[in-house]
């Protein structure tokens, strides 16, 4: 963090963070302080995320909290700075994680979060979404800002049991990315595929979600 104190640059907290978070808010605060105070400098986030890290990251992240199962095992592919996966791992307690991720200076930064926070729902994993040994067991498959759906898919949809679920954080070309991704949804029996949008007079900038059902066979 260059230049001026915390309180100076980073953006204020929304009040709606404490129903996303309920009991567990000091730890989200504390996870925001820390994104704020090093992620510019060890590439984890720009300059220009700073002064929105609650709105356009952390709440955007929460708000998917709730659609994902009740003690459940959830895979978080490219999990970066911990966006959405500490975040989730934070709001989620009774869900049991898996942060998937290839960049060692990523994964220091993901094993140096799970440890100061606490979080003993969390196990990082330094490898490639091809490469991790949780395939086809995951009750659920998450990613933010990772790759193009007709990409993504690949990455995704082999780790997650048959019925179960990816749930995917998108931007405003969602739609246009299914269109493109049909022929690779198809050979990974992806079905059920909806866009879901979140935060609706709640947060300032919404979160839509691509859900999609997982067969196996």
């Amino acid at each position: 963090m260059d230049g001026g104190t915390f309180d100076d640059v980073v953006e204020q907290e929304p009040a709606v963070a404490g129903e996303l978070f309920g009991d567990r808010l000091d730890l989200a605060r504390q996870f925001v302080r820390a994104l704020v105070e090093h992620g510019e400098e060890r590439g984890l986030i720009g300059p220009q995320e700073v002064p929105r890290i609650w709105t356009r990251h952390v709440l955007n992240c929460a708000i998917a909290a709730p659609l994902f199962p009740t003690g459940g095992r959830v895979g978080d592919v490219g999990s970066g700075a911990g966006l959405p996966g500490v975040v989730l791992a934070i709001a989620r307690p009774d869900v049991t994680w898996e942060l998937i991720e290839p960049m060692e200076r990523r994964v220091s930064w993901l094993d140096e979060q799970v440890s100061a926070l606490g979080l003993e729902n969390v196990t990082v994993h330094r490898a490639r979404a091809d490469e991790v040994a949780v395939e086809g067991v995951l009750d659920a498959v998450t990613a933010r800002a990772v790759s193009a759906m007709r990409t993504l898919i690949p990455w995704t949809a082999p780790l997650v049991r048959d019925g179960g679920e990816l749930i995917l954080l998108k931007g405003r070309s969602v739609d246009a990315e299914i269109d493109a991704a049909q022929k690779v949804l198809r050979k990974h029996r992806v079905t059920d595929v909806r866009v879901e949008v979140l935060g609706e007079g709640v947060l300032d900038e919404t979160t839509r979600v691509v859900r999609a059902v997982v067969r196996a066979s």
